[in-house]
């Protein structure tokens, strides 16, 4: 650490790529950034990047602990933000990158493969152990409708191939926020291939949702916007054709993504003008309503305008909107969990630690395995654990131990 004593991130991010032998291009290309993107952080002309940003750089330089890069003497091991690799990663990961060229023997049926994606879907909404409980189906889940897609001609295999984008969008959920950053590439990629390739429009917008999501996590935001209002763009011919309000729900899906993609860029205007469409859409479709993929209903659109707030630096807007609704109408057990974290951001800006922990604590007996993964939930459990709340230190500490963290 001597090396970059008194040294600004920039600069200790140039000393580690230099030390790892890495050019800016390359480091570039292992983030998702260009080589003048890099220079102008490291030489301080871009300010410092966010959290998930500095995550990938710390393991592309294989920097274990990010108090190296930033500087803050606190020792803050990049695992933490991640978590361990879900048990059934590796299951999964054989299944997307083991290809089989031969067409099976056997056929698989496309319409039973179908139920078991809605199967899976709705077991992943209602299982607090969602990850797990859709890591154990996952594997074969890819391999049948692969072989499906293998095993069938004409019209079928269209049908065969919207599955396997289904399949696809399955695995994004299960892959977020684990150590395998590029399987979250893998599969958006192949979700929005394999929609093309079935000339499926809803199919395409959903694949467009995924992807749009990849690249605003990668800092990549001109291209999610793009992603975003053209997925549905490309929808909007469809929706006075098509009588299945699932076409309306993913269109309205993917604005709000542009919008919350402007608002990771400090863009209130435009990231509330996109919010107000998607919840027209929303609203339009009634209270009953909710898009199994995007969980896209009233009630989520509520939890948006939390997030917006959160990202926005708006707080007590925030808590404010939070406090406005009952977060027990989110009927995915995973999602009210990612909106319990969201209002506990909320708090966690205000420095209300007790409020933090007492939010956090709700989103883990929620669904664990979200809060598990999350790395916004693991760094404001770090903080906790440094300065805990008036009297709650052996329950944050319990709560940490329940998480996995270890600070």
């Amino acid at each position: 650490m001597s090396d970059v004593v008194g040294k600004t991130t920039g600069e200790r991010i140039k000393h580690f790529r230099t030390r790892a032998g890495l050019s800016r291009p390359v480091l570039g290309g292992l983030v998702g950034r260009s080589a003048e993107w890099v220079k102008a952080v490291e030489t301080g002309r871009l300010q410092v990047p966010r959290l998930p940003m500095l995550l990938k750089i710390a393991r592309a330089l294989d920097v274990p602990d990010l108090a190296e890069l930033t500087g803050d003497g606190h020792a803050v091991p990049v695992h933490a933000f991640t978590g361990q690799a879900h048990t059934a990663l590796t299951a999964v990961q054989d299944a997307l990158t083991s290809y089989r060229l031969v067409t099976p023997e056997a056929s698989v049926s496309v319409a039973h493969l179908r139920v078991r994606l809605e199967q899976a879907w709705q077991v992943r909404h209602s299982s607090p152990e969602h990850r797990t409980a859709v890591g154990a189906v996952l594997p074969g889940l890819i391999r049948d409708a692969q072989a499906a897609v293998r095993g069938t001609k004409g019209p079928q295999r269209r049908d065969a191939r919207g599955v396997l984008a289904g399949v696809y969008r399955l695995a994004s959920f299960y892959l977020a926020y684990q150590p395998a950053p590029e399987l979250v590439w893998l599969v958006a990629d192949r979700a929005l291939a394999e929609a093309q390739e079935a000339d499926d429009p809803y199919a395409m917008a959903g694949g467009a949702w995924t992807l749009t999501q990849a690249l605003r996590d990668s800092g990549r935001w001109e291209e999610a916007v793009t992603v975003a209002v053209e997925g549905a763009r490309q929808l909007e011919p469809w929706l006075t054709r098509v009588d299945d309000d699932d076409w309306h729900g993913v269109w309205g899906a993917l604005q709000f993504e542009a919008g919350y993609t402007h608002a990771r860029r400090g863009r209130r205007g435009a990231a509330w003008g996109y919010w107000d469409r998607a919840n027209d859409m929303a609203a339009r479709l009634g209270p009953r309503y909710r898009h199994v993929q995007t969980s896209f209903s009233t009630a989520v659109m509520t939890a948006h305008a939390v997030t917006l707030d959160v990202e926005l630096r708006r707080p007590g807007d925030a808590v404010r909107t939070a406090n406005s609704f009952d977060a027990g109408s989110i009927p995915s057990l995973p999602r009210r969990s990612r909106h319990l974290i969201e209002v506990a951001r909320a708090y966690h800006q205000r420095d209300d630690r007790a409020g933090t922990y007492t939010l956090l604590d709700s989103a883990e007996r929620t669904a664990p395995e979200t809060i598990c993964f999350n790395g916004y939930a693991r760094d404001m459990l770090i903080s906790l654990a440094v300065t805990p709340p008036s009297g709650l230190r052996d329950q944050v500490r319990a709560l940490c131990a329940r998480v996995g963290v270890r600070p």
